[in-house]
């Protein structure tokens, strides 16, 4: 069976496992060994040290194979972007230039340099090993995070947003870093990618902070702002069905587009019910595919089927019930999940 759950230590070796295979362009899942043990400590700790309000916890969550006890995927939030580390990005925006003499009037694209201090909340580290992208798993490792954030949203800035990998190719170039990074860093996108995990004070130090006029960016360049690696398609399909949409922001290594939406607009938590468990039984239920959780800081999450009775209370299956650690009289938490993209 495949549960979501709080990451653990013991998930360190299949955490490098993962790291080998995301190519370019996922930062937080970074192939390094030393790093990865950070992440996990620090997610442990937000997980244990839960407060009333976001203070940039990281929370990460993997998906396991109970068959072999292997962590096979992953996903993250961190409750809030910004503080000593501001959230960079490129917002694109239009310079009008007009001269009345010519009769001429043009709307020039440009990047402006953002720096976000105080939010929002950000989802990302998606990732799911090639032998499970199918039967809708990558849609619950996405998803199940939602019914994390609906039980506990006081603990998330109200706005989310999602940073989609760009256009990157085999061999770990952008075509954008080339054309506007490169000239003031004087390091390779990898480089750049991997060094923005250790410290973020580098961009700080060698961004340039004038806008940037994106036609006179080589034609490749142009080419790649707002699109997203063909890797990233099916989870951008996912968080769009969910609700996102694209902020006019882009990343400002690999101008990978940025979405976002209200946490209280997600459609897995806006949608998303809460119902105490009144019996566990042995038979299959049949019904609609359920993204179902448990209500706890450890949390479990799963694929399964369940049914309502009459006081509003569930019935589950104990297959399920065991998945999610949970007994009569404990409460789950629930939402459709939903069968696009395909």
């Amino acid at each position: 069976m495949l549960v979501i759950r709080p990451v653990m230590m013991r998930d360190l070796d299949s955490l490098m496992e993962l790291a080998t295979l995301t190519g370019f362009g996922l930062t937080t899942l970074p192939r390094d060994r030393e790093l990865l043990t950070r992440r996990i400590t620090l997610s442990m700790r937000s997980f244990r040290d839960m407060a009333d309000q976001p203070a940039g916890e990281t929370f990460l969550f993997v998906l396991e194979d109970t068959a072999s006890g292997r962590a096979v995927g992953t996903s993250g939030v961190v409750s809030k972007v910004g503080g000593f580390e501001p959230f960079y990005t490129y917002r694109i925006e239009r310079a009008i230039h007009e001269s009345q003499f010519l009769g001429v009037r043009k709307e020039v694209p440009v990047l402006h340099l953002v720096s976000e201090h105080n939010g929002p909340c950000e989802i990302g580290s998606l990732f799911l090993a090639p032998d499970y992208r199918k039967d809708g798993n990558g849609r619950l490792l996405s998803l199940s995070r939602f019914l994390f954030m609906a039980e506990w949203p006081r603990n998330f800035d109200p706005m989310v947003i999602a940073e989609m990998r760009g256009v990157i190719d085999e061999r770990g170039r952008s075509a954008f870093w080339d054309a506007v990074g490169r000239h003031f860093f004087e390091i390779d996108f990898p480089k750049a990618d991997y060094l923005s995990m250790v410290n973020k004070r580098f961009i700080a130090d060698l961004m340039p902070r004038h806008p940037i006029y994106i036609p006179l960016l080589p034609p490749e360049a142009q080419a790649v702002i707002g699109q997203v690696h063909d890797q990233t398609r099916g989870a951008l399909r996912i968080l769009e069905g969910e609700g996102f949409r694209f902020s006019g922001m882009v990343d400002i290594f690999e101008a990978g587009p940025v979405v976002t939406c209200p946490l209280a607009d997600i459609r897995s938590v806006r949608a998303s019910r809460k119902a105490v468990v009144r019996e566990i039984v042995d038979a299959a239920i049949e019904g609609e595919a359920m993204i179902v959780a448990n209500t706890r800081r450890d949390f479990r999450c799963c694929r399964g089927t369940l049914r309502s009775d009459s006081a509003g209370g569930v019935v589950l299956g104990r297959e399920l019930a065991q998945a999610l650690e949970v007994g009569v009289g404990d409460a789950v938490r629930f939402v459709s999940l939903p069968t696009w993209p395909p």
